[in-house]
């Protein structure tokens, strides 16, 4: 069950320039008061799990695929990326906290589209990272040279 839902200018399904993109993230004023996000204004960033719900069951991938459908990266199972068409469609984004007011968390970053069901909002500590170096394929270095 949703804890809120995303509100962007973003409406469109697209994979990159995500980096400007503002979005509030709005708690479902029905289940919670503002004093559920407390004290989350003293973090810089926040981790924010979603559903990407414009995904149809029948575009759910549980193989392999190359990403973004491009044929020059390496066919790669779908928990090898991290593309939307997941078994279970949940997305999770660390984005930068700007503000928070009332049931509104206003975030930078967030790569989710307006309308998107938020399942869970978190503090971003920086112990939560990898601790040891950090190495992935060139194909995605290539992805992830626009998403942001």
């Amino acid at each position: 069950m949703p804890i809120g839902f995303v509100h962007s200018e973003r409406r469109e399904l697209t994979d990159d320039d995500w980096g400007d993109v503002r979005s509030v993230v709005r708690l479902d004023a029905a289940r919670f008061t503002p004093e559920a996000l407390l004290g989350l204004d003293t973090f810089s960033h926040a981790e924010v799990v979603f559903r990407f719900h414009r995904v149809p069951p029948h575009q759910v991938q549980t193989g392999a695929r190359h990403p973004r459908g491009n044929p020059d990266w390496p066919l790669t199972g779908i928990f090898a990326q991290r593309g939307k068409n997941r078994p279970n469609r949940i997305g999770v984004s660390r984005c930068r906290l700007l503000k928070v007011a009332g049931l509104d968390v206003h975030v930078a970053g967030l790569d989710a589209v307006d309308g998107t069901p938020v399942l869970d909002l978190k503090p971003w500590l920086r112990e939560f990272g990898p601790r040891e170096e950090v190495f992935q394929p060139a194909w995605a270095d290539e992805v992830m040279r626009r998403y942001y």
